[in-house]
């Protein structure tokens, strides 16, 4: 009987026309093939090598009435997959019309497998996105010459000719650069190397919390009010943090007075609002601020409670500008044995001692060592910075290089300040007016506490 139907054939659909004769069992070509009430089955036997037929329970012909008729051949037998979910899987299922000799047998069925790749039913699985895996890589996973961001420099990308550099600094460097139309570049002057380095000496950062710089002097008039803003000026002009001077003088100071602003308020008014302080804007009304950023908090002007000012007080002052600022100058008053002396040296990190170019001068500089040296502060003397200040003008009486030579042998750096007209005259002291050799000294004097302060962070 001749019947039509869909066979699925090595994974292809087809619409196949078999014809099924009536076989009789055959003992050498059946393994016990059992049909049970009527109904046909496909017999597999993969070890047999003669073709396999389609038995029947009786020796008479039987007629299938069914219209579709499945070949499976038994290599391709597998269980069936487990349903998918619509979104998962298309089935792109392709029907094709074979003509010809229809197969008798399942070996026969399954040389069908030379039909074109085309008859194939394509399954297309698209994964969902939470089947996706991601997975993080470390740079150094990936292959040794895939470059990173960070090799992007400016020295890298940039062509050298065509990068504009900033105008020279120099009287014959910068009149070169501009007759030649902005061609010739020869470079800053070695002064201005100088400086510039200077100032990278001086701007160098400083790590852990403010940092504490008193200023001291055994005998008045040497100059320790103007060194101690001259080493303001210098630090507040070339750093890019905050810097501030608190006039620590139990008498009258003088420290708000050079630098030519006052905010009229004083250290006793930081003491009575200092709970009061929640921000810098209520500390910036209470300190005056000069051109070069360096603010100043001013002692009391009336003697009747300028002795009030005590070590306790001074405290208070120390914690709320230490929360502000990252170095705190201290101008201390005349002598080392005063109501405020003892709190300034347990908080100071960098001393900074000044002497007078005389012989009485140099001596108190000297024996204000030593004093220092025999109550616990020897480490804090060996690294030390003395300034010989140049007051008068003229030449000095003493010899210079002799007082270098004795305190270099105490102290770790001694910087010579030269005498000033600007600063001799008493009145506000303008950074940008002094001569270029008092700068230079006021940077030297900078530079040399940087790295002071540098150093102790380093040990510590």
């Amino acid at each position: 009987m001749d019947t039509t139907g869909i066979g699925i054939i090595d994974g292809a659909t087809a619409q196949v026309e078999v014809a099924l004769p009536a076989y009789a069992a055959d003992d050498d070509d059946v393994d016990d093939d059992v049909v049970d009430d009527g109904r046909t089955e496909l017999l597999e036997q993969d070890d047999a090598p003669t073709d396999e037929v389609i038995d029947t329970a009786a020796s008479e012909p039987a007629t299938i009435h069914t219209d579709d008729v499945t070949v499976i051949p038994a290599e391709d037998a597998a269980p069936p997959a487990p349903a998918a979910d619509d979104a998962d899987i298309e089935d792109a299922v392709i029907v094709p019309s074979v003509t010809g000799p229809q197969p008798a047998t399942r070996r026969a069925a399954h040389h069908l497998d030379d039909v074109d790749a085309k008859h194939a039913v394509e399954r297309l699985r698209h994964p969902r996105p939470a089947d996706v895996s991601l997975q993080s890589r470390r740079l150094d996973d990936f292959e040794a010459s895939r470059e990173t961001p960070d090799l992007l420099t400016a020295d890298r990308l940039l062509d050298p000719a065509h990068v504009v550099r900033p105008e020279p600094e120099g009287v014959w460097q910068h009149l070169l650069y501009v007759v030649s139309g902005h061609r010739l570049n020869l470079g800053d002057s070695k002064r201005a190397r100088a400086r510039k380095e200077m100032d990278r000496r001086i701007a160098a950062p400083l790590t852990g919390g403010a940092k504490f710089v008193p200023v001291l002097s055994r005998k008045g008039g040497v100059g320790k009010t103007t060194v101690t803003t001259l080493l303001g000026m210098a630090l507040a002009d070339a750093r890019e943090d905050r810097v501030i001077a608190v006039d620590a003088n139990p008498d009258r100071g003088t420290l708000a007075e050079r630098v030519g602003s006052t905010s009229g308020k004083t250290v006793r008014d930081l003491v009575r609002m200092r709970g009061e302080v929640v921000g810098f804007n209520d500390l910036s009304a209470v300190v005056a601020r000069d051109e070069t950023r360096l603010d100043v908090l001013a002692s009391d002007a009336d003697p009747r409670v300028s002795e009030a000012f005590n070590d306790r007080d001074y405290h208070d002052v120390a914690a709320v500008a230490a929360h502000y600022y990252s170095v705190v100058l201290t101008d201390t008053g005349t002598g080392i044995v005063h109501s405020v002396m003892e709190a300034t040296l347990e908080l100071a990190d960098q001393l900074v001692v000044v002497a007078g170019m005389s012989v009485d001068e140099a001596r108190l500089a000297s024996e204000t060592l030593t004093w220092l040296e025999t109550n616990g502060f020897a480490e804090q003397v060996r690294g030390a910075v003395v300034v010989l200040n140049t007051s008068r003008p003229g030449t000095p009486l003493v010899r210079a290089a002799e007082l270098e030579a004795h305190f270099r042998s105490r102290v770790r750096t001694v910087v010579r300040v030269p005498y000033d007209p600007h600063i001799a005259a008493g009145s506000a002291i303008s950074f940008r007016e002094l001569r270029p050799e008092t700068r230079l000294a006021a940077r030297e004097v900078a530079a040399a506490v940087v790295e002071g302060l540098r150093a102790l962070s380093a040990a510590a």
